[in-house]
């Protein structure tokens, strides 16, 4: 895998520059546009309904609304990581989890299909039990 310091646009640059926009700002036309027809993706959430892998668009709509809902938080990439069929990027999250402070670094894994966004499957640095009622 080849390591991007920034200093010029890949396509995993790109795609987490709409994921980060998506899950910043709510705006997700940008990061759907990059996506296959098939697309699906994983997310590490301790809630039913969640804890599976999730297929389509409109799912990924209902994330970032649900995510938005308990979580406000601000991403910051560390590494990127390429290669022909995939991108990695570590990055810092922070803000807040259900009004509590909130810090964590994650990855996220884009698996591609020519230059669009087949999957992505996130992992998360340190459970995230504030996920359920305070």
């Amino acid at each position: 895998m080849e390591k991007h310091a920034g200093s010029f646009p890949s396509r995993t640059g790109e795609a987490f520059d709409a994921f980060r926009q998506a899950f910043e700002t709510g705006h997700t036309v940008d990061f759907l546009e990059k996506v296959t027809k098939d697309f699906h993706f994983f997310v590490p959430i301790p809630l039913e309904g969640w804890n599976y892998k999730q297929q389509g668009k409109e799912r990924f709509e209902e994330l970032i609304r649900f995510e938005r809902s308990v979580l406000k938080v601000q991403l910051t990439p560390l590494i990127e990581l390429e290669n022909e069929g995939n991108g990695m990027v570590v990055f810092r999250a922070e803000g807040s989890l259900n009004g509590r402070p909130y810090r964590n670094e994650l990855a996220v894994v884009f698996e591609y299909e020519a230059d669009r966004i087949r999957s992505f499957r996130e992992y998360v640095g340190m459970p995230l039990k504030n996920y359920e009622a305070p």
